[in-house]
């Protein structure tokens, strides 16, 4: 994320369009509830499937096919609906019965579902003979709102019929299925209820306008909870209240001052951050000499705005109107949703929130309290897109980046835009301008680990996605001029590259000028497809990499936080890169595939889970029922990481929630903080990653 994309695989869910009616099937208690089927009405696609009793419970038994993307079954409810309001989730038991690894997925739908609305979908990624369960969370819709439209925001407090979102009182059947497989594949489904209590108290609009719906603190006003702030007069108390946790917990005593294990082996110090590998396991290796797991946070003092334009009538007691919060009202660029392409006003609740904390020396403050936090909550590293001023404070170990701007692939698609040219000139001249100011800061910093360049690229999943873009460009793109001269030192003339791909290009420059490759030629140009792909990935590591190993030769280069992602890829980046980043959203890694097909050390540069029961409207993307569950998800990702030789580090996105109404930029509104928007610490998440952080080295190392 700078941040991320709804999932990709809900935007091609939309091919999966079902009907549904409506009647009455209702579970009284909150006990798991099985689930049966109305076998007669189930439908498949490019699948067989059989049903079956065990202990009185449905099995079902899946083959799915590939010649269809979406091949699997929709198994409807009978009487053809369920009632699950009174739970949580829907979960299912799934065993791979195949030989190779799949991904499954199952999709709870209301009437009208098309892969987008009404419906909510998640999955299980399965070895072979294995043995895993889906969980699919059952987000509410919320009320309906008469003459109340909301927007701008993934998640809503009212019913806006939005994506992710359904009425579990009328889930008319489940869809389970496998996402564009290029082989077959046969899993078994058990174990298929509703479960888990549902908690969360309904909204207070009884006898009240909804608007205006969001406090002077940017909090929801018709919703209390654990931990919320009531007054600017609680303040002083929780000031007071956190300086005796911190004074109590101070942090790791087996840590040395870089957060490396103190009490560990005595490696080689250079002064700097390395990376070697340790008693078969990948590690990252303090100034000190000393054996160094990255257990980071994202976003470190950055502190997000939220559109104020066309939603004035929002805000109760609005803070920017006041002279002493004018500082934090300002102009905001939207990318993506509802404020796309615009410059709009915009307000930071979290830096007003900070200042009436800490005073008119929030900031000085704020710094101490960031890293006095850190190092107490068992955190070793500022993560990616932090602030500066904390970063090189010389106090925690961090990581920073490199953002540029240059010539794109005209062809190209993705969520954060085009793929970057790397064949035009203006690229190595822009990456050498911006790396240049941040190596005059950083280079000599025995603090900074490293460096990301760019974020979330689209490289496609498909190895053959940019080669494929390139041809859709136009001929002066710099990209296809070299694409265009690696076939003619291939093939020497046109008509030989046509004999091998089924073309007819009377020349060259016809080749220069089509921009689109004909299906029935795709695979039999895939060989060199393949081939232009590796040389443009390999232009773009190693471009990176030489230009940061000239700037600041004592860092390492950590990569482009992959999110899609493909062989060629990932193998180039293994070939450039000292450490291969990934923004992995799961529930762990321990069926993490490495896609480097090589021995080199990985770090996960975002992951984060969220819940729905203090006050936000989406809990990310990775989704769980209460703070409780999110701290035992946030457990066991980490020892996940920790268990894995290849990881080196993990690092959870983001330190602050999102505005309850939306950041700028793209409207995410995720409940996946450390803290919330009144600077306030979650107790549960807190209490995790103290515990993960007092015992990562003896749980990775042994004692």
């Amino acid at each position: 994320m700078k941040r991320m994309k709804p999932s990709l695989i809900r935007v091609l869910f939309a091919a999966l369009l079902v009907h549904g009616a409506v009647a009455v099937a209702r579970a009284d208690n909150n006990a798991a509830f099985p689930l049966t089927f109305d076998e007669s009405k189930t439908r498949a696609r490019d699948a067989t499937f059989n049903f079956s009793k065990v202990d009185a419970q449905t099995v079902i038994k899946i083959s799915t096919g590939h010649a269809q993307p979406w091949p699997g079954i929709d198994a409807v409810a009978p009487n053809q609906h369920w009632d699950l309001s009174g739970y949580q989730h829907v979960k299912v038991k799934v065993r791979n019965l195949g030989q190779t690894a799949v991904r499954v997925y199952c999709r709870v739908d209301n009437p009208g579902a098309d892969g987008n609305k009404n419906c909510i979908t998640n999955s299980v990624e399965l070895g072979p003979n294995q043995t895993g369960e889906i969980t699919v969370n059952l987000t509410r819709k919320g009320p309906r709102v008469p003459g109340v439209t909301l927007f701008g925001m993934r998640g809503y407090p009212i019913d806006m019929d939005s994506a992710g979102t359904i009425d579990p009182a009328n889930v008319t059947q489940l869809v389970f299925f496998v996402a564009k497989p290029d082989e077959d594949h046969a899993f078994e489904i058990s174990q298929i209820r509703g479960d888990g209590e549902y908690q969360i108290k309904p909204d207070d609009l009884e006898n009240k306008p909804f608007l205006p719906f969001i406090d002077a603190f940017g909090q929801y006003n018709h919703r209390d909870w654990p931990g919320k702030l009531h007054s600017e007069a609680e303040f002083p108390a929780r000031v007071k209240d956190e300086e005796a946790d911190l004074a109590k917990n101070p942090g790791p005593a087996d840590w040395d001052k870089f957060g490396g294990w103190k009490d560990g082996p005595q490696l080689d110090a250079t002064g700097f951050f390395r990376v070697q590998k340790y008693k078969d396991k990948w590690t990252l290796v303090d100034p000190d000499g000393r054996l160094f797991f990255s257990n980071g946070i994202d976003c470190v003092g950055q502190r997000d705005s939220t559109p104020i334009d066309e939603r004035e009538s929002w805000f109760a007691d609005f803070p920017g109107n006041l002279p002493q919060f004018a500082e934090f009202m300002g102009k905001a660029q939207g990318l993506i949703g509802h404020y796309a392409g615009k410059r709009v006003q915009a307000f930071s609740f979290a830096s007003a929130n900070l200042k009436r904390k800490y005073g008119q020396d929030w900031a000085k403050t704020y710094v101490d309290v960031v890293h006095r936090r850190l190092r107490s909550w068992g955190i070793n590293t500022i993560g990616n897109w932090s602030n500066q001023e904390i970063e090189l404070a010389d106090r925690t170990p961090y990581v920073t980046s490199v953002w540029m701007d240059s010539p794109k692939i005209d062809g190209s698609k993705g969520w954060w835009g085009k793929f970057k040219d790397v064949f035009a000139p203006q690229f190595a001249t822009e990456l050498k301008k911006q790396v240049g100011p941040i190596a005059a800061k950083t280079a000599n910093d025995p603090w900074c680990i490293g460096y990301f360049v760019d974020n979330e690229m689209s490289w496609g999943s498909d190895n053959i996605s940019l080669a494929l873009a390139t041809l859709a460009s136009p001929e002066d793109q710099p990209a296809k001029k070299v694409f265009i001269e690696d076939l003619k030192a291939k093939y020497t003339t046109v008509e030989a590259l046509n004999s091998v791909w089924g073309t007819a290009y009377a020349s060259w420059d016809a080749l220069a000028k089509d921009r689109e490759l004909g299906a029935s030629s795709i695979d039999r140009a895939r060989p060199d497809l393949e081939a232009f792909a590796k040389h443009l990935a390999e232009t773009y590591f190693k471009t990176v990499r030489d230009a940061l190993h000239e700037a600041a030769p004592h860092h390492l280069y950590l990569g482009c936080r992959f999110s899609d992602v493909n062989p060629i890829a990932a193998a180039a980046a293994a070939k450039y890169c000292d450490v291969v980043s990934f923004n992995l959203y799961r529930k762990s890694l321990t069926q993490f595939k490495n896609p480097t097909n090589a021995d080199v050390p990985l770090i996960v540069g975002e992951f984060h889970f969220g819940a729905l029961d203090r006050g936000m409207f989406h809990p990310g993307l990775v989704w769980t029922e209460s703070q409780d569950a999110r701290a035992q998800a946030y457990r066991d990702y980490v020892k996940s990481a920790i268990e894995r030789p290849e990881f080196v580090g993990c690092h959870w996105f983001q330190y602050g929630d999102e505005p309850t109404t939306g950041r700028s930029l793209d409207g995410e509104n995720y409940q996946i903080g450390f803290v919330d928007v009144a600077d306030t610490p979650y107790p549960e998440t807190v209490a995790a990653s103290r515990e993960m952080g007092a015992g990562m080295y003896r749980e990775r190392f042994g004692k």
